[in-house]
């Protein structure tokens, strides 16, 4: 085994967490230090997955949303402040995971995610997470990934509840899981309504699934669906399959 992983000591201070690991250690620490995650959504859910993902130390993370920062985007969307109101989301993004950690790679994509672009991002990491918020983006995300044999990490909120889980080629997808036809039009969370601290259990869970993953360790929500309900504190674990009827 490997054993002539290369970390300053600044590097195996600020790691320490991981390194006192037996599960991650060094060989985990620098898997993590040399992934390339995708992050597609800078609000709610993409504000823990980022910041947490930087802490980590992932070497390149890279964050798509075309959006500005909105006022009613502060109650849940912990990246981004008051002085960030109108600014592009990635660009706010950027500069709050900068401040936690200075020595990876951060890479911005102010553009919409669409059928022509997303094979093309998404081909160049190794993992990505889905923290999208309409139907239309989920399926996007899915059906890219899936093309093109990448991993992803798919979560999603409404009002006191969430659920995650995590996608490997040949594992079930979104489609598998769920009834995929739209019905009608989504409600925007700041209108039908989202509990703030909702949007950060289910980010951090996505962000635990990347870090195993990268890690290589743990067992992964493949074939699994965690739901979370916040008004009973209950987390439920589903077991589904390729062959499962949509059971949402």
């Amino acid at each position: 085994m490997r054993t002539d992983y290369q970390f300053t000591a600044e590097q195996r201070q600020r790691y320490m967490g991981h390194l006192s690991l037996c599960e991650i250690d060094l060989p985990g620490q620098h898997a993590i230090s040399c992934g390339r995650v995708l992050v597609v959504g800078a609000g709610g859910l993409g504000s823990p997955v980022a910041l947490y993902l930087a802490a980590a130390g992932v070497g390149t993370i890279g964050v798509v949303d075309p959006d500005t920062v909105s006022l009613s985007n502060l109650q849940r969307q912990i990246m981004h402040g008051t002085a960030d109101v109108g600014r592009p989301k990635v660009e706010s993004a950027k500069e709050s995971m900068r401040r936690i950690n200075d020595n990876i790679e951060i890479l911005t994509y102010p553009v919409r995610l669409t059928a022509e672009n997303a094979p093309g991002l998404i081909s160049g990491y190794d993992i990505v997470v889905d923290c999208t918020d309409s139907l239309e983006s989920r399926l996007l995300v899915n059906d890219a990934c899936v093309d093109v044999c990448k991993p992803y990490v798919h979560g999603s909120v409404s009002r006191f509840s969430g659920l995650v889980f995590t996608h490997i080629p040949g594992s079930a997808c979104y489609r598998d899981i769920f009834d995929a036809t739209p019905d009608g039009e989504e409600t925007a969370c700041s209108v039908n309504g989202i509990m703030n601290t909702v949007v950060g259990i289910v980010g951090c869970v996505q962000a635990t699934e990347v870090l195993k993953y990268l890690a290589g360790t743990g067992e992964l929500l493949t074939d699994r669906l965690l739901t979370f309900d916040a008004l009973t504190m209950r987390f439920v674990t589903l077991s589904v399959s390729r062959d499962n009827q949509p059971i949402l």
